[in-house]
C-alpha cells in the first residue's frame, strides 16, 4: 500500500550514525509526508547529506529504523531492488554516461531495470528529456553540454525509473550561478507535479518559495522543522540566525 498525498510516506526512528570518533546523526527522528517538499538545511557537516543517502541505503546506519513507502531499508538485496526502484537521486555530480548520448542516458535504466522495450524506453525518454527543455539536445553526448543541461540530463535520467520520491544532493552546488536558475526552475516543475521530494541545498530562494517544510540540521540534531514562512521570519534561534546570517549576507 502506498501512502497518499499528505501521509508519511518514509518515517525515520531513533537513526544513529558514526564515521568513526564522529557521531554524525544523533537519535534522528522524524517523518517525510507523500507529495510535499521538504527542504533539509544545515552547515556543512551538520548530516543533511548522510541522512538523505541514508533513505535509499547509499549510507548505512549504525542503529534504528528506516521505512519507505512499507519497505524497512536494509541490506537484504531484494527489499534494495524494492526500494531503489522507488527512489530517484540527482547528486552534485552529473554522473551520465560519457560514451552514451542524452537519449541513451535516460533510457538505459528503464531498459536494464524495468524490462522496457528499446522503442518504449526510448520513448518514455524523449518525453522526459521535452520535459526539461533539452529535446534538441537528445542526440548529443554529455562533453557537448553545458553543466546546467548535464545537470536536467540527471533529473530525467531519474524520473526516467518513475519513481514515488526524489532526493536531490545540492543539486546546483557543482553549476556556474547562471546555470543554477534552469535547474531550479526543473525542480519547481517537479514540486508543482506534485511529486515528493527531499532537498539538500544552499538555494535559500528556493527553500522559501518551494519549500513545504524546512528541516534544519546542527550537530547531527533536527534543530528546528517548520514551514519556510515560520523558519525564515522572526527566528529566535541565534544558531539558526547566524546560519541565515552567513547564507543571506
Amino acid at each position: 500500500m502506498s501512502a497518499a498525498a499528505g501521509q508519511a510516506f518514509i518515517s525515520v526512528e531513533k537513526v544513529n550514525k558514526h564515521f568513526g570518533p564522529h557521531h554524525v546523526l544523533r537519535d534522528v527522528s522524524t517523518t517525510f509526508d507523500a507529495g510535499k517538499v521538504t527542504v533539509i538545511l544545515g552547515a556543512s557537516g551538520s548530516g543533511k547529506s548522510t541522512l538523505l543517502r541514508m533513505l535509499n541505503r547509499l549510507e548505512t546506519y549504525d542503529s534504528g529504523r528506516i521505512v519507505v513507502d512499507g519497505i524497512e531499508v536494509t541490506d537484504d538485496a531484494k527489499q534494495l531492488e524494492k526500494l531503489r526502484a522507488e527512489v530517484g537521486m540527482v547528486f552534485q555530480q552529473f554522473n551520465l554516461f560519457p560514451h552514451l548520448t542524452v537519449l541513451e542516458n535516460v533510457a538505459l535504466a528503464p531498459r536494464r531495470v524495468r524490462g522496457l522495450s528499446r522503442e518504449a524506453a526510448a520513448q518514455r525518454a524523449m518525453e522526459l528529456i521535452e520535459r526539461v527543455g533539452l529535446k534538441e539536445h537528445a542526440h548529443k553526448h554529455p562533453f557537448q553540454l553545458s553543466g546546467g543541461q548535464q545537470q536536467r540530463v540527471a533529473i530525467a535520467r531519474a524520473l526516467a525509473m518513475q519513481p514515488k520520491v526524489m532526493l536531490f544532493d545540492e543539486p546546483t552546488s557543482a553549476l556556474d550561478p547562471e546555470m543554477v536558475k534552469e535547474v531550479l526552475d526543473v525542480m519547481k516543475q517537479l514540486a508543482g507535479s506534485g511529486m515528493t521530494m527531499l532537498v539538500v541545498t544552499h538555494e535559500m530562494g528556493f527553500a522559501r518559495e518551494v519549500g513545504d517544510r524546512i528541516l534544519f540540521l546542527d550537530k547531527g540534531c533536527i534543530a528546528a522543522d517548520a514551514p519556510p514562512e515560520q523558519f525564515f521570519g522572526a527566528q529566535a534561534s541565534e544558531r539558526i540566525r547566524s546560519f541565515l546570517g552567513q547564507i543571506l549576507h
